[in-house]
């Protein structure tokens, strides 16, 4: 995704449009130009650690 722009859904559940924001418009709220919801645009997302694999058990004989 590009730095300059900032997609993000709408969070009703009757309009759920993607908007397209200026990256500059982070920490900053927002309204959905289709319906009207104030949203606020997250600030940078930090990348997570990838989940851990489930521990592995005792195998059980068939």
């Amino acid at each position: 995704m590009s730095d300059a722009h900032v997609k993000i859904m709408c969070p009703s559940l009757v309009c759920r449009k993607v908007l397209s924001v200026p990256a500059i418009a982070r920490g900053q709220t927002v309204r959905c130009k289709a319906c009207g919801t104030v949203i606020r645009i997250p600030e940078k997302a930090v990348p997570r650690e990838p989940a851990a694999p489930p521990p592995k058990g005792k195998e059980r004989a068939a």
